[in-house]
């Protein structure tokens, strides 16, 4: 289905008083494949029409899960249908429950308000072109206005005149990179201003860290230990990722394991054993990812294996990461894969090993 489509089924056919049996409903609750394909890796998809009775204002969310995993604090993004169902807005939204909970209804609508007008207005000025600083849900007392207070930008569309699917693919891509914008300006805010940012700043995963850091072995043995031996929690978009790849590789017939401490995936066909890596991209620093990724493979593939057993190694990407550094890593013996809207795109050698269903455009060109 397309997101032309699914936005115009539910905003055409939903009817809260049918409850969260309806199909609407259900069509709600189903939103994952339906977005998945335009959400960089990584990212939690939700949609809800209500828990009992149906929601005044149903909605589709998209939650950066190293932020939040609940349209009830943190930041998202978010399609927002009024209650009227005339218009469904894409906002960059904000969960207000944790400052319900401190400060009471009135006062962290308040607190919402300007919090998002402080993050609205740190944003440099073409960021925020053609976008809505305010939304119109049908001013509801409750979540509807909660909706309202927290919204920082918003794309608002008449359901009975929606763009074309590219317009509303482009939009939602703005958005997810609006999001990320945003979560850094927030924490600029609170670090250079007193009292803007009321929200509660989420405990951070853990990133991962170098098992090798100041450490000067004697033996290779040692350093298979330390590797071995190390606690790692991974931020939550990366094991989004590997989940996400691992569902993947089990449909195109290969033995994944994702859980190969202290490997990302280990993956086996016909005999081939592939070391994959799998890097999350942040803020678009490829060059990072790309380095990083190089030097866990050489390192796991010369410790963890013997020399005359090596496995062929592959480099897991949260998004695209460009020619160049397609033919890098090709030109290190490492085959690259990431998710695009067409599913995982890759470099020839991971096409031809089944680990892509698609070669890059730019190296088949």
């Amino acid at each position: 289905m397309t997101l032309r489509g699914y936005l115009h089924e539910v905003g055409s056919t939903y009817n809260r008083t049918e409850g969260t049996g309806s199909s609407a409903a259900k069509l709600l609750r189903g939103a994952l494949p339906v977005f998945e394909p335009h959400i960089p890796a990584g990212y939690l998809i939700k949609g809800s029409a209500g828990n009992g009775a149906g929601a005044f204002v149903p909605w589709v969310s998209f939650f950066d899960p190293d932020e939040t995993d609940t349209a009830t604090r943190g930041m998202y993004v978010v399609y927002l249908f009024a209650e009227d169902m005339k218009t469904v807005s894409l906002s960059l939204n904000q969960g207000v429950t944790e400052l319900q909970k401190a400060f009471g209804t009135r006062k962290a609508q308040e607190l919402l308000t300007s919090e998002a007008a402080a993050i609205r207005n740190a944003f440099p000025s073409d960021k925020a072109v053609g976008l809505a600083e305010t939304i119109n849900l049908g001013g509801r007392p409750g979540l509807p206005r909660a909706y309202e207070a927290g919204n920082i930008l918003a794309r608002v569309y008449q359901i009975e005149s929606l763009p074309d699917e590219e317009v509303l693919k482009a939009d939602l891509r703005r958005m997810i990179a609006l999001y990320q914008d945003g979560l850094v300006l927030r924490e600029t805010l609170r670090s250079t201003t007193r009292d803007v940012i009321t929200t509660i700043k989420q405990e951070p995963a853990l990133e991962e860290a170098d098992p090798l850091l100041h450490f000067a072995p004697k033996s290779d043995s040692e350093y298979v230990q330390r590797i071995t031996g190390r606690v790692i929690k991974k931020s939550r978009k990366h094991e989004t990722l590997v989940r996400r790849y691992g569902d993947f590789l089990e449909r195109a017939g290969f033995d994944a394991g994702t859980n190969v401490h202290p490997r990302d995936i280990v993956s086996r066909k016909n005999g081939e054993e592939w070391l994959i890596e799998a890097k999350v991209v942040r803020r678009g620093n490829v060059s990072h990812s790309v380095r990083e990724a190089i030097g866990q493979l050489a390192t796991y593939a010369f410790l963890l294996y013997q020399a005359d057993k090596q496995p062929r190694r592959m480099a897991l990407f949260s998004e695209a990461i460009g020619d160049v550094y397609v033919r890098l890593l090709a030109h290190q013996g490492i085959a690259s894969v990431w998710p695009t809207e067409d599913g995982w795109v890759g470099s020839r050698e991971a096409v031809s090993a089944g680990l892509a269903e698609k070669e890059d455009g730019a190296e088949a060109s």
